[in-house]
């Protein structure tokens, strides 16, 4: 149970621009710890509209960014030492904090007479997250748009049915056993996209932004086979006596049942295989690796070898799916790279690249302008060119 009187005490302060910076982080501590919601109910509860004092003073919008600011100064740690952002979750609930503060601040202070307008230059478009997007290629090469297509019936092809749920994810009918031809479909995600697909056979699978893969309609045969770009995240249905294969730039990943992230993103200095659960086996030419889980294969391009990496960060590997950008001492091309294929961006780097290290967790409903924040509390520079054009300065 958070104390009352205390959270009070700093919440006035703030209101009346007394706060200190200890009292600001003292009220961020308050937040980071309230695991129940209780913290900012309260908080609500301060700030609720109340009938505003004829001679109040008016909302000072210059003053609550610094607030904002403060707050989030108060999350950094020396500089040289890995950067640990709040989790996103905590992160706006900061943000939060000011935005509730404010709003306090304007009921209190509605009637001053605004001061004269001041020329300025135009704000920069902030840039809204990725979200579910995606294109279905039918066998027929006909394409649909999945994320404007409407719930239900999406194709018929030989007996297979191609439906998409309510939730937006995409299911074709394991029932169906065509003879003949097999028929392929190819999902593919834009930069800022990212879907999910449940394959005839019954295996889950995420695409990430800028990816692809390609499937049959109905799994025959003695295997099933999957070719995929960019990232993916599996999670195989079991069928001992039909293999399930996941290629990729000249490596097969073999599987019977297992949850496993293959990234295999041109820009990235190695496909990695990243093992959950079960077993999957690598092939590279005519080497094989099985891996365990916890464990990573990694290909560098034009490798002869597959070099394995034990215990790796799992988090950090699939936090992705699951809605997170998650970094482990990861240095800044590795972070900017992650926010230019989600937020559809251009990354360029002005002089030498700033050594920076990042380890924790930012959500990626959060718009660019409220991720890139984070980035300036490492000392980071940048500039955004014509909207979507990230410049990393030295």
């Amino acid at each position: 149970m958070p104390d009352i009187e205390r959270l009070t005490y700093l919440l006035t302060r703030i209101r009346s621009q007394q706060a200190s910076k200890e009292e600001y982080q003292e009220l961020l501590s308050l937040i980071q710890a309230d695991e129940s919601g209780e913290v900012v109910a309260l908080m609500d509860a301060f700030h609720a509209p109340e009938t505003p004092a004829a001679d109040a003073g008016g909302y000072d919008h210059a003053y609550w960014q610094t607030v904002l600011t403060e707050i989030l100064d108060t999350d950094k740690v020396i500089e040289k030492q890995p950067v640990r952002f709040l989790s996103w979750k905590k992160w706006w609930a900061a943000a939060a904090v000011v935005a509730i503060a404010a709003a306090g601040v304007y009921f209190l202070r509605p009637h001053k007479v605004q001061p004269p307008v001041v020329a300025t230059k135009a704000p920069v478009r902030d840039v809204a997250p990725g979200g579910n997007k995606a294109m279905l290629t039918l066998a027929d090469g006909s394409q649909i748009t999945l994320d404007s297509a409407s719930n239900g019936l999406l194709a018929t092809q030989g007996q297979t049915k191609v439906t998409k749920l309510s939730n937006g994810q995409l299911v074709y009918d394991e029932s169906a056993n065509p003879e003949g031809q097999v028929l392929y479909n190819t999902m593919s995600t834009p930069l800022g996209g990212q879907y999910k697909l449940v394959l005839p056979d019954g295996s889950t699978v995420w695409l990430n932004a800028g990816s692809s893969i390609t499937y049959p309609t109905a799994f025959t045969g003695k295997e099933r086979s999957v070719s995929i770009t960019g990232e993916a995240f599996f999670d195989v249905a079991k069928n001992e006596k039909m293999p399930f294969l996941v290629k990729t730039r000249g490596t097969v990943v073999e599987v019977l049942g297992t949850q496993f992230n293959v990234n295999a993103y041109t820009d990235e200095a190695a496909i990695a295989t990243t093992l959950l659960e079960g077993a999957v086996r690598v092939n590279l030419r005519q080497q094989q690796l099985q891996l365990r889980p916890g464990q990573q294969a990694r290909i560098a391009p034009q490798a002869d070898k597959i070099a394995v990496v034990d215990h790796v960060n799992l988090q950090e590997c699939i936090s992705w799916k699951d809605g997170f950008f998650s970094f482990d001492n990861a240095d800044l091309p590795t972070v900017m790279r992650q926010l230019a294929r989600w937020y559809n961006i251009e990354v360029k780097y002005e002089g030498a690249i700033p050594q920076r290290s990042f380890t924790g967790e930012i959500g990626r409903s959060l718009s660019l302008s409220q991720v890139l924040k984070g980035l300036t509390k490492t000392r980071i520079k940048y500039r955004i060119e014509n909207g979507n054009r990230i410049v990393i300065q030295p």
